[in-house]
């Protein structure tokens, strides 16, 4: 007889372009299906992201929640988790960890959450830190996505050990790969970002948290700052977000337009992040950042600010740690690699290696595994509601 497959259900705020989704749905591609099925649930909506799910077997369910508190979220979450009878309500973030209540009164046998960054109104995941511990007798098992929310986990919420998993996110290196010239013959690029440029690219969300006006202020800088090699410099910001029409004025003041590309949306990531000649992430907070995996796993040398799980991706010969918010330091860094052809070809080539040693999706895929079997074979069909652990630990 076929052994079942295990119907995991994941919790997501909105399912659009980012990091935790994008995890999340190379999680979904990448499961053996005779294994796994997927429910993805989005508390507000799905977008077009969506079509990046190649399985035809997983539903996708929006449940349009209102703006602020909804308390008829609840009573939705618990019909559907009834209706579903999921072997695992798997919740990701803060804006789901809510999802743990009604999955437990649900009576899901298998209940897990991950951390995966903070907010810019949080960025040090102190604000909402007692509504976390009032919700942790809920959650069986959590996952970090860095050593530093593993730590934060442990000493902030009180997560003890055995229930704590970090799984460093996964990168598709077949999809993100270096420049090939036979390969590669187009160019994405406008005109004038092509021959004898070089090309600082920046991939995310225009949001305060993700801080692209540092990375415009070190341009600028970089731009006048009177050498003749900075008149080679290109600044391509691909993403789209609330920031970008202020962004974008800026470039203007600043008379830089015609050196910077907001892209906006794109579907070809892969195809522009390869022609990149160095990639900056200048974030006030990270988790674990997906799109700076992926730079290095396209042969590009990397720059970061030195937040979050940052400094367990860049190490020494693969990129630079800068201090947040140091607008100047930054520029100096960015003006350094542009002059060092040959420590950019060297550190390109590094970065690739870290990559494709230490951030492979089937590594990634196979951590998942283990914690959704482990979990199910140690809960089985347990009704959570009588668990007698539940409500009896302490909720500092």
């Amino acid at each position: 007889m076929a052994e079942r497959r295990l119907h995991v259900l994941h919790v997501i705020y909105r399912l659009d372009v980012g990091g935790l989704e994008n995890g999340l749905v190379n999680l979904v591609n990448h499961l053996p299906p005779a294994r796994f099925r997927h429910t993805l649930v989005c508390l507000t909506e799905a977008t077009d992201f969506r079509r990046r799910i190649r399985r035809g077997d997983v539903e996708i369910l929006e449940l349009h929640k209102r703006p602020g508190h909804d308390p008829a979220l609840y009573r939705n979450l618990y019909r559907l988790f009834r209706r579903c009878r999921p072997d695992i309500v798997h919740t990701r973030n803060l804006a789901a960890l809510e999802a743990q209540v009604p999955a437990a009164l649900a009576r899901v046998p298998v209940r897990i959450h991950g951390e995966h960054g903070w907010d810019v109104a949080d960025l040090d995941g102190m604000r909402y830190r007692r509504w976390k511990r009032m919700l942790r007798p809920f959650v069986h098992h959590y996952i970090a996505l860095s050593r530093q929310i593993e730590r934060y986990l442990r000493e902030e919420i009180g997560v003890p050990a055995h229930r704590l998993t970090r799984i460093l996110n996964g990168v598709d290196t077949a999809r993100f790969r270096p420049l090939d010239p036979a390969r590669d013959r187009e160019d994405p690029r406008p005109e004038g970002f092509r021959e004898d440029t070089f090309c600082i690219g920046m991939v995310g969300r225009l949001e305060a948290v993700k801080h692209p006006q540092l990375l415009l202020e070190a341009f600028v800088r970089l731009v006048h700052s009177g050498s003749r090699t900075g008149e080679r410099a290109r600044l391509v910001v691909v993403g789209e977000g609330r920031l970008r029409p202020e962004l974008e004025a800026r470039a203007r003041e600043r008379g830089i337009a015609d050196r910077v590309w907001f892209t906006g949306r794109r579907d070809d990531v892969p195809a522009l992040m390869r022609r990149f000649d160095l990639f900056v992430l200048p974030s006030r907070a990270e988790g674990i950042s997906n799109t700076l995996m992926e730079a290095m796993a396209s042969g590009v040398p990397v720059v970061a600010t030195d937040v979050g799980g940052n400094a367990e991706l860049v190490v020494p010969g693969t990129g630079r740690l800068v201090p947040p918010g140091d607008a100047g330091t930054l520029a100096s860094v960015m003006q350094a690699y542009l002059e060092d052809t040959e420590r950019c070809r060297r550190e390109a080539a590094a970065a690739r290696r870290r990559a494709e040693q230490a951030f492979g999706l089937p590594a990634m895929v196979e951590r998942y595994r283990q914690v959704y079997e482990t979990q199910h074979a140690r809960r089985g069909r347990r009704d959570p509601v009588a668990d007698p652990g539940l409500g009896r630990q302490e909720v500092r």
